[in-house]
């Protein structure tokens, strides 16, 4: 393999962003970018970024609280937000997976939506970049489930049940420094209907924002790999979002995956949201989690577009940066191939099938 290696990243929010800057200038933030967040197709192109899951999220109404101030300056322990009806969230979901379909056609052939292992193995065959629908916190969908079925049509083929706030279906876990995944009650009878039917269509369940009872009802309830996309290890930086070693055990048990989060304030030990992060807190994390998982069951999950990203990676143009940091830390290409994109192909396949 020559030049960088590719990258499948496991979690990104650019869906919101194009979202919430309107209609009027969404093919030229995507097309061309204008400097705001971390991702556009220029610099997806730079950075050797080949694909991805792209995260439905719809935000919450704003409080009033100055969230970002509060986590650049731990201890912190921020509510849940209240939660957001379907009513509010589905038509907000429509739009987001409406507008992948269009960042697909005006990209005139290099972004590709693929509803399978195959079509994202061909698109980096093709340098073409491959997008995934993905859907961040499951408001959109209501207590009959219909709506899954219309999206799975569409092209989603990951689902996280909560973000970090009530649904129908369970719990998220909160923002708090320090703080432990073990915050309130699991999966509702509900939730754990919604987990069948997405092992039913072969749907990935994503673990993270789900709190410690919610992680163990999915792996009772699911028979498919457990992961969390974009989640780091609590044992290195203790916030709740994290995960503690006896979830990463039962994730490993399951062949399941986790994807390195470049959110600061889940990378450092201090749990500061800070810019001026360095690499040392993503290879600590990197080099446990590859120690109780195992080098086949690590990915990277970026949370591009929706997080404060250490000044060192900056946006998706430093992930060559990151390759060769990992590379003076001592990995070699075989394992980068897997860290970098063959892991998420090999889980997709796991539960897709090929």
């Amino acid at each position: 393999m020559t030049g960088p290696v590719p990258v499948f990243d496991g979690h990104n929010d650019l869906l919101s962003r194009l979202w919430r800057a309107g209609a009027a200038d969404r093919d030229r933030i995507w097309l061309e970018g204008d400097g705001s967040g971390h991702l556009d197709l220029p610099r997806m192109r730079r950075g050797g970024f080949a694909g991805g899951l792209f995260a439905i999220w719809v935000p919450s109404p704003e409080t009033g609280t100055d969230i970002d101030a509060l986590m650049r300056d731990p201890p912190f322990d921020l509510p849940l937000p209240d939660p957001v009806g379907t009513d509010t969230a589905q038509p907000a979901a429509l739009a987001m997976a409406g507008i992948l379909m269009r960042m697909e056609r005006v990209s005139e052939g290099v972004l590709r939506l693929c509803r399978s292992a195959a079509e994202i193995r061909a698109c980096l065959d093709a340098d073409v970049i491959a997008a995934v629908l993905h859907m961040e916190g499951a408001e959109a969908i209501g207590p009959d489930l219909d709506a899954l079925h219309v999206l799975h049509a569409a092209g989603l083929r990951s689902l996280g049940p909560v973000w970090s706030r009530p649904t129908i279906f369970g719990h998220g876990v909160p923002f708090r420094f320090p703080g432990d995944p073990d915050t309130g009650p699991g999966l509702t009878a509900l939730g754990r209907d919604l987990v069948r039917a997405c092992d039913a269509l072969r749907i990935v369940i994503d673990l993270s924002h789900l709190n410690a009872a919610g992680f163990d009802d999915v792996a009772a309830v699911s028979t498919a790999p457990l992961v969390a996309s974009h989640s780091n290890a609590h044992a290195i930086c203790p916030a709740s979002r994290n995960l503690t070693d006896r979830q990463l055990a039962m994730i490993r048990e399951r062949a399941g995956l986790v994807g390195l989060n470049f959110a600061a304030a889940f990378l450092r030990p201090d749990g500061r949201r800070a810019v001026d992060t360095g690499w040392d807190p993503a290879l600590r994390h990197l080099d446990h989690l590859i120690a109780h998982l195992g080098e086949d069951h690590v990915g990277i999950g970026s949370d591009f577009d929706g997080a404060t990203i250490p000044g060192c990676i900056g946006d998706v143009t430093g992930l060559p940066a990151f390759e060769a940091t990992l590379r003076a830390h001592g990995f070699d290409t075989p394992l980068l191939a897997k860290l970098l994109h063959g892991n998420w192909l090999r889980l997709l396949e796991r539960v897709w099938g090929a």
